[in-house]
Formats: C-alpha cells, structure tokens, sequence
C-alpha cells in the first residue's frame, strides 16, 4: 500500500498522484511530483526534486540535493550521490546480458553515480560503469565505460572532448597538456589540466563551496566566488 507524505515540519512533500512504499525514506525539503514511484528501501537525501513519471527502485540510495528530471528510472544497483542531475529521459541499465524469459536478478551490476555529476537528457549509462566527481555526460551520449572527474563526455560511444568546472561550465583548454592552469570562464576557479586528468587548483575551497552547496535549499553560489 502506498504512503502519501502531506507537506510537515520538514517540508517533504509528495504528489497526490505519487506512490511511496512505507519503507522508503524521504530527506527533509524532498519533493516528489506527478505520478512518480518510490519502492521499498529506497532512500532519498534532503532537498531533493523528483519530476514527472520518475521510478525509484528497491534499496536504491540517493543523496541530497538531487534533482530526476521527468522520465528518469533509477534501478537497483544504481547509486546517486549528492547533488547529482539526472536529465529527461536519461537511462540506466543493471543486467549486462539481459533475456526476458530468464532470470538474472542475481547478476545485477553495480553503477557508481558520484557527487555532483550532470547526466543530460535521453543519454544512457551502461550498467558496470562510474561516473566520477563533477563529470559531465552530454545529452544523448551512451556511457560504456567509466568516465573521469571533471570530463566532459559526448557520442555514442562517449568520448572525452574536454573537461566541465565544478560550476558545470566548459573549461577553455588553453593548456599544452604538461599540467597547466585553467580557469572557468564562469566562475574563475582554476584547475590543473593535464593530457588526462582535471585537479582543482585549489581543493579546499572546492569543498567548502561543496559543502554550502549542499548544506541546504538552494543557494547561488559557484566555487572561487
């Protein structure tokens, strides 16, 4: 039987139309709009937004500040971390070899969404996969193998073509790839670019900023600011 969650003392709100098993667990200034599932075990951070027709599957973690555009389903094996976007219509899979008529709930495969990443609409997340800090997935990108932090991938299969700030700007590659200083357009956060890796210049402001980020509803902040 679904829980329907009324708006309290901790802001949680749940769509009429929503269904939320008694077992999952919402974060305080959760929202959960039209026509959205939550199954059993489930547990979702604070301040988070779950748009239209999102599916939550059993046990999945979410984190806090997370935003599901309409369309999104979230399977078990999957885990979000804070401050992730998930776009329209983006996809995951958790069964790399999977037949209608045999069953594989015991095979799933683990994929590691980590904080702060961007997944644009309609791209796909193979299952086995990481996508790590701040990483950024254009839209309609198929992801089949792990992608770093900070890069900016595209295409089918996607491919690194640069690296995205924290802020979620395209960071400018000015560098010669022997581990120069970039900084974002936006926000001016610098970051250190090699040939294959993106460091921030500066660590410790990026958690702070991190940090404040998260800590509650949402804030105009960017890191260097």
């Amino acid at each position: 039987m679904s829980r329907l969650v009324e708006p309290d003392a901790e802001n949680v709100y749940v769509d009429p139309t929503a269904q939320v098993a008694p077992s999952a667990r919402l974060g305080r200034g959760t929202k959960v709009w039209a026509f959205t599932r939550i199954a059993e075990g489930a547990a979702i951070g604070e301040w988070c937004q779950l748009g239209q027709n999102v599916y939550v599957d059993r046990d999945v973690q979410i984190g806090s500040r997370v935003k599901i555009q309409n369309n999104v389903s979230v399977y078990t094996g999957v885990t979000i971390g804070d401050g992730v976007f998930l776009g329209p219509s983006c996809v995951f899979t958790n069964v790399t070899f999977p037949r209608a008529f045999i069953e594989r709930k015991h095979e799933l495969t683990a994929t590691i969404v980590r904080r702060g990443v961007t997944i644009g609409a309609n791209a796909t997340i193979v299952c086995g996969v990481t996508l790590a800090d701040f990483s950024f997935v254009a839209s309609a990108a198929l992801v089949t193998r792990d992608v770093e932090p900070f890069a900016l991938v595209v295409g089918s299969p996607a491919r690194r073509v640069g690296w995205a700030c924290a802020c979620g700007e395209r960071l400018r590659d000015n560098s010669d790839g022997r581990g120069e200083s970039v900084r974002c357009s936006r926000c001016q956060f610098a970051y250190t670019v090699r040939n294959d890796a993106c460091e921030p210049l500066d660590a410790r402001e990026l958690e702070r900023w991190w940090v404040a980020c998260v800590a509650g509803p949402m804030r105009d902040q960017v890191p260097g600011a």
